[in-house]
């Protein structure tokens, strides 16, 4: 599974650092380093939607606050 975060000045504002880091972390805590690929992208031309974030090229849009919900509703439950 690959996990793609826009990195683009838009979601930078909105907090894609944090996604980052958060998505790194839950990952982490699950042990699905070997499963997950996390990658960045510049601009997805979504700005407007928040946070861009691709799973697989399915496109969702994610904030700092709602991280561990899009994880255990979107990556989770595919992967188990």
């Amino acid at each position: 599974m690959k996990i793609t975060v826009c990195i683009g000045s838009s979601c930078h504002i909105k907090g894609s650092k944090s996604v980052v880091e958060q998505l790194q972390k839950l990952i982490a805590d699950n042990n699905l380093g070997s499963k997950v690929e996390l990658a960045g992208a510049f601009c997805m031309g979504k700005c407007q939607k928040g946070v861009c974030v691709t799973v697989d090229d399915i496109f969702y849009s994610v904030t700092p606050e709602t991280v561990e919900g899009f994880f255990e509703n979107d990556v989770l439950t595919k992967i188990q």
